[in-house]
């Protein structure tokens, strides 16, 4: 088959290439002019990324204006399902409409998107020149994704909530409505330098005026300034509680009509639902997506017609033109796709060779290894394994005995009962700077009055600590007692940038890596149930069985579970404790620091155990856990930053609805705004993040807004997973390291004040 030139320049190395679509045909548009896009215009756009494993994968998207004709329209599908076969079917395609792009596309291009009029048929065209016979008006809007689009050059385009760049060729003006907002005006601000640096080669001269400061050129060429309307707010956003809801399809176009049969109304789906031999729609339409999966050996018309099928597959469906589409291949699927199903493997991750396809967001994120004498100056490390540093800073613990709380001994420190709450007051150095953490953990079998004032208690720990205090709670504990004492957020803020106190709240069975590297190589114990209290405790069982896990840096937790053959796992060691013997099983996908942990477990019980490997079980082993029962074999997911990478996003409840919006590409420290409560998902813990500048009513959404993210996504996500509240300036580096560059003193100084500087 005979391919476009332009194929042979497709994706040979890391990076993005831009094409327009004219007259049938694929022109390269310059590098310098990325971004801008005709609306009579279609194009092909192609990011190349450089995965886990040092292979290129690929997002081919093609883009339609909105005034694109159908004929341009249905030769960039053509010319994107080409270069799809010229990429042995490797990429995961993606129909892009104008102002409903998709995240990764809007990630491409962190300045913003240009739309402009006109297009090739009217003789407009991509050329990077110091032609200074230009007058055009943009109006931009948008806080996460910055949209410039050309309007009419007149008063009669302008309001006062938004901001303006006037192009003039050789003058540039930007001018801000006296309602527009700072981190609005920062962002038209990036877009006006953009067109100074990239179109007028540096050889323009930029101005940036507010309202009411109207330079002589713009009132020549406007005329006077009338009396202009307030924003209108044409906010499209949709309720997004229904974003988990979807549905599975299988999809037949063999006898040329599409033929589409229902595999599963309900998800999470099942991974073996997908079959190499057929093409899928996962459809995610209430929340404005669809997906397309095209099995390996699914026949050549039906891999083809996929784009073709999913335009009929919207338009029977009655969904918006504009729902976004995603074509993956089979072995390329995405985070997006995979998070509707249950336990989503792929083939790489048993034998840890690395995720297939690496989202755009954690490509330039360094996958650090863990090691344990850099993690006190390493944010990454921090960020991706959950650990502040090594656990041997100083400590105090105390159980909870009623409204106060009671010192425990060091000779204790390490085991924790079910029917008790604790506090523990950890103090770390990490690069420089001083902090405390107060865990706050509170057992199964704990009375709701304890686990209410070791919430209390924590709160006034922290004030006699100085305050800074960032709030970690997880969903379904703020029991009555402490609901009626404490607000949702408790921020107390400290002076000092150098001082950090943050509280993590842990419900038994949730202990974060961290806490679990404590206790000087000992094992962390989580008893089932009973106390420690001097003459509160109860009679340990006759048949007891343990699960051993290990951190990255090889410290253990061993947490009492039934006594069930159903709870043994292979990826972990177990102590069986009984009056007719002890064993120390060992799973196959076990290691070394578990049976270790295991062993010293052993030491503390006071019990002499006989070693086990899996699969060499004795009967009596069976007898005492009341039979041999199905357990879990497969390997634990190697990849966990790859399969759920982190996700930065708005979140608003204040209306009723439930509206999230998506900040793409990269994190920067400047995505997140001062005026904003925002959510950042590391999966094993969801953070809230919330600005100086916040509306107080937004403050008290914050931990409802991040309870409804959890409950909403398609993941099934469990609704214990810890959310962190913490306030600007006083952020932890298990945060930071996820953004990229993180500066302290970033908002010591207005970041739009600085940009202007460095005009």
């Amino acid at each position: 088959m005979e391919f476009h030139p332009e194929f042979e320049r497709a994706g040979k190395e890391a990076g993005l290439q831009v094409w327009r679509v004219e007259n049938m045909d694929l022109a390269p548009v310059p590098e310098s002019l990325y971004g801008q896009f005709y609306t009579g215009d279609a194009y092909v756009v192609l990011n190349s990324t450089s995965n886990r494993r040092g292979d290129l994968q690929y997002d081919l998207h093609y883009w339609q204006g909105s005034e694109c004709s159908q004929d341009e329209s249905g030769a960039a599908a053509i010319l994107a399902v080409q270069m799809d076969n010229f990429l042995q079917g490797a990429p995961v395609q993606y129909r892009e409409v104008q102002g409903h792009e998709s995240s990764t596309f809007s990630g491409y291009f962190k300045t913003g998107l240009t739309y402009m009029k006109g297009g090739v048929a009217s003789g407009f065209n991509h050329v990077v020149t110091n032609e200074v016979e230009v007058q055009r008006l943009l109006q931009v809007k948008g806080r996460r994704v910055v949209r410039a689009t050309e309007v009419p050059v007149s008063w009669e385009s302008f309001n006062q909530g938004d901001s303006f760049i006037l192009d003039l060729g050789q003058e540039i003006i930007q001018w801000s409505g006296s309602h527009s907002n700072r981190f609005e005006k920062l962002k038209a601000t990036m877009v006006s330098k953009s067109i100074r640096d990239n179109e007028r080669c540096g050889r323009a001269k930029l101005q940036v005026v507010d309202e009411g400061a109207e330079p002589e050129k713009m009132i020549e060429v406007l005329g006077e300034k009338p009396d202009l309307p307030e924003s209108h707010s044409d906010d499209t956003q949709t309720d997004v509680s229904n974003r988990n809801v979807a549905k599975l399809y299988k999809v037949s176009n063999a006898g040329g009509d599409m033929e589409v049969t229902l595999v599963s109304e309900q998800n999470p789906f099942s991974q073996d639902a997908l079959e190499s031999s057929e093409c899928f729609i996962l459809d995610n339409g209430t929340n404005g997506r669809i997906f397309v999966w095209k099995g390996k050996d699914a026949n050549s018309d039906e891999r083809h017609a996929v784009l073709q099928s999913s335009e009929k597959f919207i338009q029977q469906m009655h969904y918006p033109p504009y729902t976004q589409v995603q074509v993956l291949p089979e072995y390329g699927e995405t985070p997006l796709f995979k998070q509707f199903f249950r336990n989503w493997r792929d083939a790489e991750d048993s034998v840890g060779m690395g995720t297939a396809y690496v989202t755009n967001k954690v490509a330039k994120i360094e996958k650090v290894p863990f090691d344990v004498s850099k993690l006190h100056q390493s944010d990454s490390m921090s960020a991706q394994y959950g650990m502040v540093d090594r656990g041997d800073g100083e400590k105090k613990i105390w159980r909870i005995e009623g409204s106060d709380k009671v010192l425990v001994e060091p000779a204790s420190f390490g085991q924790f009962y079910g029917g008790d709450s604790y506090l523990i007051l950890y103090q770390y150095q990490h690069s420089g700077r001083q902090g405390h953490i107060v865990y706050i953990w509170q057992g199964a079998e704990s009375s709701q009055d304890e686990t209410g004032a070791s919430a209390i208690l924590a709160v006034k720990l922290d004030d006699e600590l100085g305050g800074g205090a960032v709030q970690v709670h997880q969903l379904g504990t703020l029991v009555p007692m402490m609901q009626h004492y404490c607000d949702p957020i408790v921020l107390i803020q400290n002076s000092s940038h150098d001082y950090l106190s943050v509280q993590v709240r842990v419900v038994q069975g949730k202990e974060p890596a961290h806490l679990m590297s404590l206790f000087g190589g000992q094992p962390m114990v989580v008893y089932k149930g009973g106390t420690s209290r001097e003459g509160g405790q109860s009679k340990a069982a006759e048949t007891r069985l343990f699960q051993v896990r290990s951190n990255p840096a090889g410290d253990t937790r061993a947490v009492e579970v039934d006594p069930s053959s159903s709870c043994l796992n292979s990826n972990d060691a177990f102590l069986l404790v009984s009056s007719s013997g002890s064993w120390l099983w060992k799973g196959r996908s076990s290691s070394a620091a578990e049976a270790k942990g295991a062993e010293h477990l052993a030491e503390i019980l006071q019990v002499t155990p006989a070693l086990l490997e899996e699969g060499e079980e004795e009967d009596a082993f069976w007898e005492v856990l009341g039979g041999k029962e199905d357990y879990c074999h497969s390997s634990r997911l190697n990849n966990k930053m790859d399969a759920h990478p982190p996700r930065l996003f708005a979140c608003s409840n204040k209306t009723g609805n439930f509206q999230m919006e998506e900040v793409p590409g990269e994190l920067t420290q400047d995505d997140l705004t001062p005026d904003d409560v925002m959510i950042l998902d590391t999966w094993d813990q969801v953070f809230v993040w919330v600005g100086n500048e916040a509306h107080e009513e937004e403050k008290m959404e914050a931990a409802a807004s991040a309870e409804r993210y959890i409950n909403t996504d398609p993941a099934g996500r469990d609704p214990r997973t810890p959310i962190v509240t913490l306030k600007q300036g006083f952020e932890p580096p298990t945060f930071t390291g996820w953004f990229l560059g993180w500066n302290h003193d970033y908002w010591n100084e207005d970041p739009l004040e600085r940009f202007m500087q460095a005009l």
